[in-house]
């Protein structure tokens, strides 16, 4: 919670703009909310995250309370100086201990009504470190090899 005194810096990039919603999508493949089409490999995801929109009158304490509902947040600070932000509102960097948990959150805070904005959610995974990158990808390979010695033993019991 130290941490939330230092801002970050961030370099705007390509995949933090906010697509637009898909609607050439068949009928039968639409959810109950209209979504953008965005395809995630695992070196697009990440335990850090940028929010967006959060309107500028010091909301960082029920930004805080907000994120921590997903998972167990490492740190949560403004970031200065970001290009092209709505007026009057700030960009948080969230970092999340657990990947599973910054999906989670991506998810459910991304289109959000947050204090009268709406809030906008990406993956920053170019604020990884090497190791949080390494650890991610052995984490994926488990998961990976675990789904797929499940199928196996499920494929032999039908047998």
């Amino acid at each position: 919670m130290s941490e939330v005194k230092r801002r970050a810096v961030v370099e705007p990039k390509q995949h933090h703009k906010r697509l637009n919603h898909c609607y050439t999508r068949p009928a039968y493949r639409n959810g109950k909310k209209l979504t953008a089409v965005k395809v995630y490999t695992i070196n697009d995801e990440s335990q850090h995250l940028l929010i967006f929109g959060v309107p500028n009158i010091k909301l960082i304490e029920e930004l805080k309370r907000t994120c921590f509902k997903y998972g167990i947040v490492k740190a949560v600070k403004p970031v200065r100086g970001y290009p092209d932000v709505e007026e009057f509102t700030e960009v948080y960097h969230v970092h999340y201990l657990k990947l599973s948990s910054a999906r989670f959150a991506k998810r459910k805070l991304d289109d959000l009504s947050f204090f009268g904005g709406i809030l906008h959610v990406c993956y920053a995974p170019e604020l990884e470190s090497v190791e949080e990158t390494h650890e991610k990808l052995i984490q994926r390979r488990k998961e990976v090899h675990f789904k797929l010695s499940k199928l196996k033993s499920e494929g032999m019991k039908n047998e």
